[in-house]
C-alpha cells in the first residue's frame, strides 16, 4: 500500500472537515467533489423524454375554457407542458416552453410583447387571427406563425367555435440569462380586421423573390405565417423526386424541410429552429443522439418514436420531448408528418452541435 492510499489520521479528517466548512460559509465549493456533474463523459440532461396525448391536452384546455376566462393579467390561457424531470418549473426542456393555448368563440386575447422569441402551430382548426404590430394573420391546420421578440400581439377569434394551438417559446433560455422585458399593450387588438392573406405575407411571401425595399437583413423572418400549403407540396415533391431516382430527401422515404427567414436563408428566429419531416408509411429513421433539445408534434398519422430505447406509440397530435443527447427514432406505421422545433441556432452558434449515429440500431 502506497503512502498516498493510506486513511487519513483524525487531524487530518479534522482539517479537511474544516476546509470544508469554510468553502461553504465563504460561498466555495471545491471541483473535486464534483466533477462528474460538472463535466460528464457525455450530456447527462435532468429532463426526461416524454409523451403529451393531444386527447388529454384539448380536454383540459376545453375545461379551462369554460372556467378562466381570457383578459389582462393572466393574458392568455395557456397550458404548459412541464418536463417530469424539471419539477417546479414550466418548462418542457432547459430551454424551451411549449403550450396548448385555447380560445373560446368571439374571445379576444390582449396584446402584449415580450423580449422571447415566440411561434404557434396550428394542428387542428383555424378562425383565430394573430395581430403582430397590427398586421392580422389568419391561423389554419398546418400553419406556423411567428412572433419575434418584442413584437406587440394579441389573438382574436371571429368564429362561434373555440380553436387550440401549440405555442412555442424560448422562456428559459430568456430566464436564464436575464433577458427578459414585457410590456403591456391595446386591451383588445389594434386590427380586428379578418383579411385571408397577411400584409406580411404579401410583400415577403413569394418564392425566390425580395423586395427592394427591404434589403437590410432581419435577425428573425419578417414572414408571419409559413402556409400548410406550401409545406405539403414541398414534400409532395421531395418524395415524386425520389420516386424518379433523384436526391431530394434525408432519408429514403423521409423528406424534411427547414422553415427559413427569407432575409438571411438562416433559422427563422435566433434562438429557435423549426422543421417539418414526412415519412412514408412502413419508414423508419435512423436512430440518432444530438446535443440540444427538440420537441415534436405529431401533425397526421399515427406510428411510433423510440425514445432512449423505449418505443411508445404517437398520433395526431401528440406531443413529445427529445432532452439533448437522448436517442430518438420515427417508425410510421400510416404516412407520418410531424412538426419540430429546437433550441438548434443556440448551440450551433456557441459551437456545440454534435450528432452521432449508431450503424446498426438496437
Amino acid at each position: 500500500m502506497s503512502q498516498t492510499d493510506l486513511p487519513p489520521d483524525a487531524d487530518t479528517e479534522e482539517a479537511l472537515k474544516q476546509l470544508y466548512a469554510d468553502f461553504e460559509a465563504n460561498d466555495l465549493t471545491p471541483l473535486w467533489t464534483q466533477l462528474g456533474d460538472l463535466m460528464p463523459l457525455v450530456p447527462a440532461p435532468s429532463a426526461k423524454a416524454h409523451v403529451w396525448r393531444w386527447a388529454t391536452l384539448h380536454k383540459l384546455a376545453e375545461r379551462a375554457g369554460d372556467l378562466v376566462p381570457v383578459g389582462r393579467g393572466g393574458e392568455r390561457r395557456a397550458i404548459a407542458l412541464v418536463n417530469p424531470g424539471l419539477p417546479g418549473t414550466a418548462y418542457i426542456s432547459p430551454t424551451l416552453w411549449c403550450a396548448i393555448q385555447y380560445l373560446g368563440p368571439q374571445e379576444t386575447a390582449p396584446e402584449h410583447r415580450h423580449s422571447q422569441n415566440a411561434f404557434r402551430f396550428v394542428v387542428e382548426g383555424e378562425g383565430v387571427w394573430t395581430v403582430v404590430d397590427g398586421d392580422p394573420v389568419a391561423m389554419r391546420r398546418g400553419d406556423l406563425l411567428l412572433t419575434p421578440g418584442w413584437h406587440f400581439h394579441g389573438h382574436h377569434n371571429d368564429t362561434d367555435q373555440p380553436m387550440a394551438w401549440i405555442d412555442g417559446l424560448d422562456i428559459p433560455f430568456s430566464r436564464y440569462a436575464d433577458v427578459g422585458f414585457f410590456e403591456f399593450g391595446s386591451e383588445r387588438v389594434t386590427d380586428e380586421s379578418s383579411p385571408a392573406v397577411s400584409r406580411s405575407e404579401r410583400l415577403w411571401a413569394h418564392p425566390g423573390l425580395r423586395p427592394m425595399s427591404e434589403l437590410d437583413n432581419r435577425t428573425s423572418s419578417p414572414l408571419a405565417a409559413y402556409r400548410w400549403e406550401h409545406t405539403d407540396a414541398a414534400f409532395t415533391e421531395q418524395l415524386a423526386l425520389e420516386d424518379e431516382g433523384h436526391p431530394a430527401t434525408v432519408e429514403q422515404g423521409h423528406a424534411a424541410i427547414r422553415y427559413v427567414n427569407p432575409t438571411t436563408g438562416g433559422d427563422v428566429m435566433p434562438t429557435i429552429r423549426a422543421e417539418f419531416h414526412r415519412l412514408r408509411a412502413g419508414i423508419q429513421t435512423r436512430t440518432r443522439h444530438e446535443v440540444g433539445s427538440s420537441v415534436w408534434q405529431v401533425f397526421e398519422g399515427n406510428g411510433s418514436v423510440v425514445l432512449g430505447g423505449e418505443e411508445r406509440a404517437v398520433a395526431t397530435g401528440d406531443l413529445f420531448v427529445v432532452p439533448s443527447w437522448v436517442s430518438w427514432r420515427l417508425q410510421a406505421e400510416k404516412q407520418l408528418d410531424l412538426f419540430r422545433f429546437n433550441d438548434g441556432p443556440i448551440i450551433d452558434r456557441l459551437g456545440f452541435a454534435r450528432t452521432f449515429i449508431p450503424e446498426t440500431d438496437s
